[in-house]
């Protein structure tokens, strides 16, 4: 299992700086590299990795070093340098290291360190082990997977919140890469951020909670595990059946919710395409602002920019482009895009999620005006409102939430021809949908209610089977 220690300076670490904080060891350590030399290493004389230092990443979003690590240290003001130090648990003196190694780039470089009083400029002398030797990761595997198996990446992390990190996400894609489930193991109390509960999701990816009655069990569908062949599987009683953690059964905040808007777009792939501009009027439809970062990881570390959100998917192409944003820290959001070549031209997949507190109420009247605006400027495809209980800050803890319950169903014109108009605007329900935008070519609204009635489901469930019944007689 891995300690953190997140040095934040308003400098750029560079290289003297960087070769102090190694120095923090003593001149008996050795260093190594790895994912492409975004990885530094540092060693053990006998091989044990002791510390993984990251590439240094420019945050200029905002609220996100508070979005990730909570206010208990001062953020630089401004535009800052964000260098994470992963200690290996494997070692006793590699979180005092990882500490050090912080101190020294704060020392000479000012700002602070996460988490408050890890940081020293201490050297911290390693013993060596005699009967340890090194040698290489097997199949290339990132330098901070705990455990590889043919099967599975096992991580093992504690702190807080985790996100979706830079070397998460390398790690996630090796492991599609080589067919093999990430799994992540935590320890009780621990929450994921969303964009990290999002790509874990589906099995064999597993959120491996730590519990002292279970022993271990899935912190995003409780079943408890056993560690089998080489990877965590669920347990079986007698009749063959999954259990579920006791510790899972915690119920959701009843005061918190969150509004989740999850839409698809679909655009002519030309030199006016601009990627992002559906998502952004979705934020200001819905928050009054535009989104306020975008990246391909967290800590979200660029200002918002469709241009350059589109550049990158354009480099891309033809392979698709995942990407994040995250809103103004007033009012708690994150959306997750997909862009992807599809036969019609460039889809988008977005989902927005928007936090409330006990006393806000989601903005449901505002939802038609947005479904109007989608399908009359930016292509619309089809869009599912919801809502559901859950924190406000977005984070995602180790026990059951409530699924969101449908607010309404928007098909776009494209589908509304495919089904036919008279057959998409008469479905075999008490709901009557309300036509939006150009009148020869509508999308069809369906209002299904205001979130708190799950019958709602079965509701949308007939609609889409009706919806696709006409799209499937029609010549």
């Amino acid at each position: 299992m891995t300690k953190d220690v997140i040095a934040l300076t308003p400098k750029m670490p560079d290289t003297w700086a960087l070769l102090a904080g190694l120095y923090a060891g003593g001149p008996g350590l050795t260093v190594d590299t790895g994912n492409d030399g975004a990885v530094v290493q540092l060693c053990a004389a006998d091989g044990r990795p002791l510390v993984s230092l990251e590439a240094p990443l420019l945050v200029q979003v905002p609220g996100e070093a508070e979005r990730l690590l909570g206010g208990q240290v001062p953020v630089p003001e401004g535009a800052f340098w964000w260098t994470e130090a992963r200690a290996s648990t494997a070692a006793p003196e590699a979180e005092r290291l990882a500490g050090s190694v912080a101190g020294r780039l704060t020392t000479l470089l000012g700002g602070t360190a996460w988490p408050p009083g890890a940081a020293s400029t201490d050297v911290v002398p390693v013993e060596q082990d005699a009967e340890v030797t090194a040698r290489p990761a097997a199949g290339g595997a990132h330098p901070t997977v705990d455990v590889l198996t043919e099967s599975t990446a096992v991580v093992m992390c504690d702190r807080p919140l985790i996100p979706l990190s830079a070397w998460l996400s390398h790690i996630l894609r090796a492991a599609v890469e080589s067919r093999r489930a990430l799994q992540i193991v935590t320890p009780p109390g621990v929450r994921l951020s969303l964009p990290l509960r999002t790509a874990l999701t589906g099995a064999p990816n597993r959120w491996v909670v730590k519990d002292p009655d279970c022993g271990y069990y899935d912190g995003l569908s409780g079943a408890v595990l056993r560690w089998q062949d080489g990877t965590f599987a669920p347990a079986r009683d007698a009749e063959g059946r999954a259990v579920v953690a006791e510790a899972f059964s915690t119920p959701s905040p009843a005061s918190e919710r969150q509004l989740i808007v999850a839409f698809r777009t679909v655009h002519n792939a030309d030199e006016k395409l601009v990627i992002g501009r559906a998502l952004e009027a979705a934020w200001q439809a819905l928050t009054g602002a535009a989104p306020a970062g975008w990246g391909t990881a967290e800590p979200i570390n660029l200002p918002w920019s469709a241009r350059q959100l589109t550049d990158l998917a354009r480099d891309r192409a033809p392979e698709p482009t995942h990407l994040l944003a995250v809103g103004d820290p007033a009012r708690p959001a994150l959306a997750g895009l997909r862009v992807t070549r599809v036969e019609r031209g460039v889809a988008v997949d977005a989902t927005l999620t928007l936090g409330y507190g006990a006393s806000e109420a989601p903005p449901l009247d505002a939802v038609e005006a947005l479904a109007e605006t989608l399908a009359d400027r930016h292509g619309l495809a089809h869009l599912l409102v919801s809502l559901r209980r859950g924190r406000r800050d977005l984070a995602v803890p180790g026990h059951f939430e409530a699924p969101p319950i449908p607010v309404s169903y928007t098909l776009g014109a494209a589908g509304v021809s495919a089904a036919g108009m008279a057959h998409a605007s008469r479905p075999p329900l008490a709901l009557r949908p309300t036509p939006l935008g150009p009148a020869a070519e509508p999308a069809l609204h369906y209002a299904l209610g205001d979130g708190t009635d799950a019958g709602a489901w079965p509701v949308l469930e007939r609609l889409m089977a009706h919806i696709e019944a006409g799209s499937a007689s029609a010549p």
